[in-house]
């Protein structure tokens, strides 16, 4: 499938500011739109699912309004206790050993999976599963077999969550998207439903999965960097802006079309055309942060204007969730383990088969 890859960061902003770009291929994007998109096309579920999303204007309007109350900066600062405490259970279980471990797996997922699992009441049975659907949407290297079969996974296991719900209502988001649509259907039909939860719990905790990753990773890797924080120069907030552009959690995503055509920076885009934000290459853009851009610099000036999480109408919803959830789990961990350092050579680690989510298989660690 065929798509103007947008890489230069002040292209990319007003791009995603512009109104004629929209994110619903149902309307927009004339290869979708005219049935060219085959039925098994191994990406399909980013561009077929019913939520804000894929969803433009008034629609998307309505779709974002259902949630967004509960990611205000005024609703996610009350959640910042829960989050300490979370954080602790998990440097405890480290902390009982063994010495090296795999931070991924046993500090950075479960932190945001379990907060995501918790506000959208999913059971704690259901999680090994979604996590193993989640993962499988981001890799893109799955083929349209696996894809499809990862897809009926996905769905069966939220379609689950949503039928325990009419049954057991909770005090959980899932729970209040299920009594809006189920009081007026006018206002979420059941596709839109589903869909939203799996937007809501896959890139509710993805995104914050390789940002923890990262910052880590980054520290780990820059010792100079990391002294510079804990000596009072620097602060968490610069280390998860510097990571963000640095190392863009969603290196690339799928898709943005055309509404009519659109001269900018001497390309044509045709009505219908597809487009990839490349997160990724915006970030390393040498135009827009030096000629340093590849490397990582807590000083760096341009550090907060990254578009790691979006820009425009589709700016990321649980961006504040993300920047708590960091800004409390890593100066814990290495308050925790002064000593912490990597096991492993960064180019022996493992690249996740994703062009879409940027992050490793794995952080091996020792913790002292």
């Amino acid at each position: 499938m065929v798509a103007w890859s947008v890489t230069q960061p002040e292209l990319l902003r007003k791009l995603l500011a512009d109104p004629r770009v929209s994110k619903n291929p149902n309307l927009h994007w004339a290869a979708y739109r005219d049935g060219e998109i085959p039925e098994d096309w191994p990406l399909r579920i980013w561009v077929s699912v019913q939520n804000m999303f894929t969803a433009y204007g008034g629609d998307h309007r309505r779709l974002r309004s259902l949630v967004s109350k509960a990611f205000t900066p005024r609703r996610v600062e009350a959640l910042r206790p829960w989050v300490e405490e979370l954080t602790t259970g998990l440097l405890d279980r480290l902390a009982a050993g063994p010495d090296s471990v795999d931070l991924r797996e046993n500090f950075a997922y479960p932190l945001p999976i379990e907060v995501i699992c918790q506000l959208f009441g999913v059971p704690e049975e259901h999680r090994p599963e979604l996590r193993r659907a989640v993962d499988g949407v981001f890799n893109t290297s799955l083929s349209a077999e696996e894809a499809q079969a990862n897809g009926v996974l996905m769905y069966g296991i939220l379609g689950q969550l949503v039928a325990n719900g009419r049954v057991n209502p909770g005090e959980d988001l899932a729970s209040g998207l299920i009594a809006a649509r189920d009081e007026d259907g006018s206002v979420l039909e059941e596709a839109e439903l589903i869909d939203t939860l799996i937007l809501m719990i896959s890139a509710g905790h993805e995104t914050t999965v390789n940002l923890l990753h990262h910052a880590i990773l980054a520290l780990l890797t820059h010792p100079e960097e990391l002294a510079k924080v804990r000596s009072g120069e620097h602060t968490w907030a610069e280390v998860i802006d510097e990571t963000m552009r640095w190392q863009a959690p969603i290196a690339n995503l799928p898709l943005r079309y055309a509404v009519e055509d659109i001269e900018i920076d001497g390309v044509h885009i045709k009505a219908g055309e597809a487009i990839l934000a490349s997160y990724a290459a915006a970030g390393r853009s040498p135009e827009a942060h030096g000629s340093d851009a590849d490397e990582f610099r807590l000083s760096r000036e341009s550090k907060s204007q990254h578009l790691s999480f979006g820009h425009g109408v589709h700016y990321c919803l649980g961006a504040p969730l993300a920047r708590l959830e960091a800004e409390l789990a890593l100066p814990a961990l290495f308050e925790r383990f002064p000593d912490l350092a990597l096991a492993a050579e960064v180019s022996e680690l493992e690249k996740m088969p994703s062009f879409i989510s940027n992050g490793h298989t794995s952080l091996p660690v020792r913790l002292k």
